[in-house]
């Protein structure tokens, strides 16, 4: 697992690993573009809106929906991935923290039409991902949408076989999210399975 030191190293090549990933089709981004566009069309077809946007890296996702005129709030814990985001989005509401220890006060003072978390959950248990999911919802308005674009699998099998065909490339340190066993605790959570190792979760209120 990275480390904020270890993302501030890699922050300047993020986005060409993920996309060479993606483009091979390649365990852990495979399906990375297909997840941002789908989040990016939910967002998009409601006009200008607030999102909140968790583990925001170097800004892909968040920077279109900035050019958009949408209000754009995110917190990373990658002080150099901050610095390439408010770059390209001088006018965001961009915090620095490491979010499984909370979230910048800003944040918790405002309420969102959309809480976005792309591949950046994964580092959170089972049982802390479901409290902190649980946390966003307050921070919705009402009929706001929790959209989660990650690593993910239906159940258990699916990871496993994923985890055989990566083999050494498999990274021991993440914890995947699986569909079947995080709904016990979330049972209005809702899912897609993109690509053989990504999906998409997401939650109304």
């Amino acid at each position: 697992m990275l480390n904020s030191n270890g993302f501030d190293l890699w922050a300047d090549g993020y986005d060409k690993a993920v996309g060479l990933s993606d483009e091979e089709n390649s365990y852990p981004f495979a399906g990375y573009k297909e997840i941002l566009n789908k989040i990016y069309q939910a967002i998009s077809s409601k006009g200008k809106s607030s999102v909140l946007d968790i583990g925001f890296g170097t800004g892909t996702l968040a920077q279109k929906l900035y050019e958009q005129g949408h209000e754009i709030w995110g917190q990373d814990f990658s002080r150099k991935m901050i610095e390439i985001a408010s770059a390209k989005m001088p006018n965001a509401h961009l915090y620095q923290g490491d979010f499984s220890q909370g979230l910048a006060e800003p944040i918790l003072g405002n309420s969102y039409d959309f809480i976005v978390a792309t591949y950046s959950l994964h580092h959170l248990t089972d049982a802390r991902k479901e409290t902190f999911i649980r946390s966003l919802v307050t921070l919705l308005k009402e009929g706001g949408l929790i959209l989660i674009g990650d690593v993910a699998f239906e159940n258990r099998m699916a990871l496993d076989r994923c985890k055989e065909e990566a083999g050494d490339e498999w990274d021991q340190d993440e914890i995947y999210f699986v569909f079947e066993e995080l709904r016990e605790g979330i049972p209005e959570l809702k899912f897609q399975q993109v690509s053989y190792c990504a999906g998409l979760l997401w939650i109304k209120r």
